[in-house]
């Protein structure tokens, strides 16, 4: 009788725990045992152990292709998504700032234009045609500012649901003190929307990281390569290097996993918070 309440009461857990493997912690052993592979192994795509487990081996051609291509797209893709987070945070922010604070008809009309950028797709010819008259075409400069303009109304909705919980009276007495709007803003409302700069972060960050299609399109050239481009290094339409490609994708998860076990508890408080307040 205990045992079948016991096993009544954990059947829910077992079976979650169950589906989170099949679906997260199989295709990742799969990933690790194909990467682990000679190349003619890895090509029968199999989930088998690896007649020569050789992923060093792998990973260190991965590293060292292309006179150390992969090196280089780390760094791009490090550049770009600092950079990217930073502008997003603090536009999003000051944005969502005057739009809670305001509530007049240009706040609306505001409103209107970033709900409108959550649901109209953005439009590749046209992005690419600004770019090029502005001089910003195939520079990382010119991506970054490509992913902060498709990130912006998602990240001032996060902030602009976190202020309204903080009450305007708090925005009225240090004005009366002598606090210009930006003294109010970096002083005193930008500590209090911690919860949400951690989730903006974290959601922009790993969007921005594994975009393929931004990069593929505004930023074409050798020198401007990505870590999500590299993976076309090892796939052609005659000759495929499958365990080189699948070692490709164990580098790319790293950095967001060092991310990930650095900043565990500020992501899952801040995510925890976030949902809390909103």
């Amino acid at each position: 009788m205990k045992v079948r309440k016991f096993l009544a009461s954990i059947w829910v857990d077992v079976t979650a725990l169950i589906v989170i493997g099949i679906i997260f912690i199989v295709p990742f052993v799969f990933i690790l045992l194909t990467a682990a592979k000679p190349r003619a192994e890895a090509s029968l795509f199999q989930f088998s152990w690896p007649s020569h487990f050789q992923l060093l081996e792998n990973l260190r051609d991965v590293l060292t292709y292309g006179n150390s291509r992969m090196l280089l797209a780390l760094w791009n893709s490090t550049v770009l998504t600092v950079g990217s987070v930073t502008l997003i945070v603090l536009f999003s922010a000051l944005v969502a700032f005057v739009m809670q604070r305001r509530g007049d008809r240009v706040a609306s009309v505001v409103s209107s234009v970033m709900l409108a950028g959550l649901i109209i797709p953005p439009a590749v010819v046209p992005t690419i045609f600004v770019l090029q008259s502005v001089g910003l075409y195939k520079t990382i400069f010119g991506l970054i500012m490509v992913e902060v303009a498709f990130t912006l109304p998602f990240s001032t909705l996060i902030f602009r649901t976190f202020m309204a919980s903080i009450p305007s009276e708090i925005d009225e007495a240090a004005i009366m003190d002598g606090a210009s709007p930006l003294r109010v803003f970096f002083s005193i409302i930008l500590p209090l929307l911690r919860p949400a700069i951690v989730t903006v972060i974290v959601v922009s960050a790993v969007a921005i990281y594994n975009d393929f299609t931004g990069p593929l399109y505004f930023l074409p050239g050798a020198q401007n390569v990505t870590a999500q481009l590299t993976l076309y290094s090892f796939v052609s339409q005659f000759s495929s290097q499958w365990n080189l490609l699948f070692a490709d994708v164990v580098v790319i998860t790293i950095p967001p996993f060092i991310m990930f076990m650095f900043f565990q508890r500020q992501i899952v408080s801040g995510l925890t918070a976030g949902a809390i307040k909103g």
